[in-house]
């Protein structure tokens, strides 16, 4: 397990950025700092509402990125020779204290099957954690 070796700790955690959309267009945000976040439903409608997760949640996703090895992700992971326009795109972005990783992924990435797995793994927790806590916020 990477978590006791990564050189990211949980406690220099400070946000989170989530960003998503199809071509240049990353119009699906979330930023754990402001709470801000963003999306277009199922009616190509743009939501805007204040979602902040707890720290158990961003626990989560800070060890779910350590498990899949986020840390050693390339910054850059697109398909080079035929990229697809229309392939949804992702920005995930962990901030600490001393550092941050971003990453930049699209869904038509070339790259091996083992990192492409990782990167959609990592992205359905995300998006999992922040449905969840939407839910959760609703009730």
């Amino acid at each position: 397990m990477m978590v006791g070796n990564a050189p990211y700790k949980f406690s220099e955690f400070k946000s989170i950025v989530f960003e998503y959309g199809t071509g240049d267009s990353l119009l699906n945000k979330y930023n754990s700092a402001t709470g801000d976040y963003q999306y277009v439903d199922a009616r190509d409608s743009l939501i805007k509402k204040h979602l902040r997760l707890n720290k158990d949640e961003l626990l989560y996703l800070h060890r779910k990125a350590a498990d899949l090895g986020f840390w050693n992700f390339p910054a850059v992971e697109k398909n080079h020779s035929s990229p697809d326009k229309n392939a949804p795109h992702y920005k995930i972005q962990y901030n600490y204290d001393r550092k941050s990783k971003t990453v930049l992924y699209s869904a038509d990435f070339d790259g091996p099957e083992t990192l492409k797995d990782a990167n959609q793994r990592l992205i359905k927790e995300i998006q999992r954690i922040l449905n969840d806590a939407e839910i959760k916020h609703k009730k």
